[in-house]
């Protein structure tokens, strides 16, 4: 006897398939929606102030101890080649590149896009969001749609704060601990960081992500069952796959970028 049906199989597939159209509706619905969203900059305002300040902390001192880590293990591993003055260098491209948004990106989506799938879940288990429908507002308007632009502004200008901080890490462990010349630290770097091929990439892979991250995070609270362990695993749901989908376009991003 078959340990499963033709008939499971086609209803799990099916509602695979509904959900990723919600999904894709949802996502279009977002991106049309970001005329009437900069109407009203005061609830787009208060959303980058509660996602992006409320993580500064975080980013910041976890860019300075990636700074520290990475002047330590760059130092040692260029003394083999005697190559210790593009310490700069190699400490600035690793985080404009790819620890910077990589980092940022997932505790943002551990800090913020957790906070973001447990405010709609709640509003969805409290039947704000059906109460807002029955008022003729829409949702996706009033609520989702400025945490969604706020989220996507907010990631690259942590990302810039996370290798800033980071770059100042490994200054401090490089030409302060170790004794590396300041000048060929910052001269090298300097000379080898290309403002778009570098920061450019930095900066685009920052903004992609935060529109991930984010998206996710909206959805997840969206479609969140209303009780509470139903908004318990969206909560872990967003974590898992936003951290999933940003390493998987991180990797599609760098094949892309260096192969231009």
């Amino acid at each position: 006897m078959s340990w499963y049906r033709p008939a499971d199989v086609g209803f799990a597939v099916r509602q695979q398939l509904a959900d990723i159209g919600l999904g894709a509706r949802l996502f279009f619905r977002l991106l049309r929606l970001v005329g009437a969203t900069f109407l009203r900059p005061g609830l787009v305002r208060d959303q980058i102030h509660f996602l992006g300040n409320y993580s500064l902390a975080i980013i910041a001192v976890s860019g300075l101890f990636v700074g520290f880590v990475l002047g330590l293990q760059g130092y040692y591993t260029l003394q083999r080649y005697g190559s210790s003055e593009a310490l700069g260098l190699l400490v600035a491209l690793s985080l404009v590149r790819e620890l910077g948004p990589v980092v940022t990106a997932l505790l943002f989506a551990g800090r913020a896009g957790t906070s973001l799938t447990a405010e709609i879940g709640l509003m969805r288990a409290g039947e704000q969001l059906s109460a807002m429908e029955m008022m003729a507002v829409d949702p996706v308007q009033r609520i989702l749609a400025p945490r969604f632009w706020a989220g996507v502004i907010t990631m690259p200008l942590l990302a810039a704060v996370f290798s800033a901080v980071g770059v100042i890490g490994g200054w401090m462990v490089g030409v302060l601990m170790i004794g590396i010349d300041p000048g060929a630290f910052w001269s090298q770097m300097q000379g080898g960081v290309d403002v778009w091929k570098d920061l450019g990439n930095g900066v685009l892979k920052s903004v992609v992500f935060g529109f991930t991250v984010t998206f996710v995070a909206l959805l997840q609270g969206y479609v969140a069952k209303p009780t509470p362990e139903g908004v318990s695993r969206a909560t872990t749901r967003t974590v898992v796959m936003a951290s999933l989908a940003v390493l998987a376009l991180d990797f599609v991003l760098t094949a892309l970028m260096f192969s231009i």
